[in-house]
């Protein structure tokens, strides 16, 4: 645990700097700090974020390292490149939306209740994100075939059933906050990075059959990408 603390170090940085980033253009956008759901976001946010961060500091820390790289790195598809950018901003353009519609002009109203589930489905989401890192050791935050870490093929675990299941749990975790926050137009806005996430999988899942041994054997006995039974 000693030689993983420097890594630990740097990813709570990160984490907190973004934290910050995110609080920053959710409050700024709605007006107020008075805003109970958002920080209930937040909170949610980061405890999973450090729950998965220090499991991966004590069980796998070579894919924590993995994970600290450069969001730009050699043998990433130039397609991967250019998609990181646009996310990253419509990103943050969704979470302004979701401050303006829910508190500065208050467009939405959403019943509590419904906010309630939205806050149990980060929390499943978050699970179900752990169960994910606990099963695929080359789960690396860019699309690449990581022949110097011995990539190979995972099928235990949710792998059996869909071949892409953080991408999956990406399908509740982003509605969920939209729900959590109070924001009809975050949830329909959602869909934006919904779509993102379809395309990725699609293109993902090819390069890992043109360059992962195995790999189409396993789509062949997993047939689900995403949703089960459905695609």
């Amino acid at each position: 645990m000693a030689e993983t603390a420097p890594m630990v170090i740097k990813i709570c940085i990160v984490l907190g700097s973004e934290s910050l980033f995110f609080a920053a253009l959710l409050f700024g956008a709605a007006g107020t700090v008075r805003w109970p759901a958002a920080w209930a976001d937040l909170i949610l946010f980061i405890a999973g974020a450090f729950w998965i961060t220090l499991w991966l500091a004590r069980h796998d820390p070579a894919l924590l390292a993995e994970r600290l790289k450069s969001p730009l790195q050699k043998g990433q598809p130039f397609w991967d490149k250019i998609l990181i950018l646009p996310l990253m901003v419509a990103w943050c353009a969704w979470l302004v939306l979701m401050g303006l519609d829910a508190v500065r002009y208050r467009w939405s109203v959403m019943p509590v209740w419904l906010q309630c589930a939205g806050a149990i489905m980060i929390v499943v989401s978050f699970w179900m994100i752990g169960r994910v890192f606990r099963e695929n050791p080359f789960l690396a935050a860019v699309v690449r075939i990581q022949t110097e870490r011995g990539h190979r093929v995972v099928s235990t675990g949710p792998y059996a059933t869909v071949r892409h299941p953080l991408y999956a749990t990406m399908l509740i975790f982003l509605p969920a906050n939209a729900l959590l926050l109070g924001s009809w137009a975050g949830l329909v806005a959602s869909v934006v990075f919904l779509s993102g996430i379809v395309f990725r999988t699609v293109m993902e899942d090819r390069e890992l059959q043109r360059g992962l041994a195995g790999y189409p054997e396993y789509a062949a006995r997993v047939r689900y990408r995403l949703i089960p039974f459905i695609w």
